[in-house]
């Protein structure tokens, strides 16, 4: 059953003090387009995330989220640099009294320094955490797939509308074309006889006239294709496999098949018919661009 590329998945995992939560946002796109934002200090995690996903996704432009909540509060322990707090001390001093200033430099004024302090945090079990945001990133991936599996049960049923619409066009084209010829040959019998008047018609000439105008306007190699088109795009919708970008292709020689029959056919009543085919084929286009 085909998929849709649009969807939306989460996945959640706690431990190691944290939760861990994972979404999936997604929406059509040429190719497989995954994008993933983590905090600064899980960007080890992403590679990891990324190749999760792609087990799931062959196309689309994907989002994917991870943010961290600490539960038990952050923990650490705080070191000073001496060395560095006594030269911001000294450097104060100097400009203290370079610019005759009397307040004292106290210890506020070399604490808002950054650098002075650093906080060392508690170390952290970083494959325990790696494997809880695995463990929420296929929970999100599967919930995000059966999302897809849902959009793409209505994307089959209006493809499979669209291509049924489709093959009634075609047949009733098919059948068609065989009666312009008929009625050219006897709109042209009626104006050599309207013309010549009692001289007999010469039947050799008006049959070579009309076969030369029936191989002129004949399209049955573009209907047979077009009925080929119409049965390969119902086996792509009974398929398991992505099959997005072979259907658009497919879309592509369907138009240009219909768009031939357009050209060659010289009848306001097939001209009409395939108005209606292209439109159809149009509303098949739109479709697939949302099947991965």
């Amino acid at each position: 059953m085909i998929k849709s590329m649009t969807g939306y998945g989460s996945g959640e995992r706690i431990g190691c003090d944290k939760k861990f939560t994972v979404e999936i946002r997604s929406v059509n796109h040429r190719y497989s387009d995954i994008n993933v934002k983590t905090p600064r200090s899980f960007a080890f995690v992403e590679d990891m995330i990324r190749k999760t996903l792609t087990k799931h996704i062959s196309r689309g432009k994907v989002d994917v989220f991870l943010s961290v909540e600490g539960l038990n509060g952050e923990t650490g322990e705080v070191f000073v640099n001496m060395e560095i707090a006594k030269g911001y001390y000294e450097a104060l001093n100097q400009l203290r009294e370079a610019f005759s200033i009397d307040t004292p430099v106290g210890l506020r004024d070399v604490a808002r320094f950054s650098d002075v302090f650093t906080l060392q945090r508690a170390e952290e079990d970083t494959d325990a955490m790696a494997a809880l945001i695995c463990e929420a990133t296929e929970e999100a991936a599967l919930r995000f797939s059966e999302m897809r599996k849902e959009e793409g049960q209505q994307l089959f049923r209006d493809l499979s509308d669209n291509t049924d619409a489709m093959e009634k066009l075609v047949n009733e084209v098919e059948k068609r074309t065989p009666q312009i010829v008929t009625e050219y040959k006897a709109r042209l019998e009626t104006r050599m006889r309207e013309i010549l008047d009692t001289v007999p018609v010469d039947e050799g000439r008006l049959l070579n006239e009309v076969a030369v105008f029936a191989d002129k306007v004949n399209v049955n190699e573009e209907l047979i294709r077009l009925h080929s088109h119409i049965a390969q795009m119902r086996a792509f919708l009974q398929a398991s496999e992505p099959i997005g970008r072979k259907m658009d292709f497919l879309i592509q020689e369907m138009n240009r098949e219909i768009n031939t029959v357009g050209s060659k056919s010289n009848d306001l009543e097939v001209a009409r018919l395939v108005i209606d085919t292209k439109a159809v084929i149009e509303k098949l286009r739109e479709q697939v661009q949302n099947v991965e």
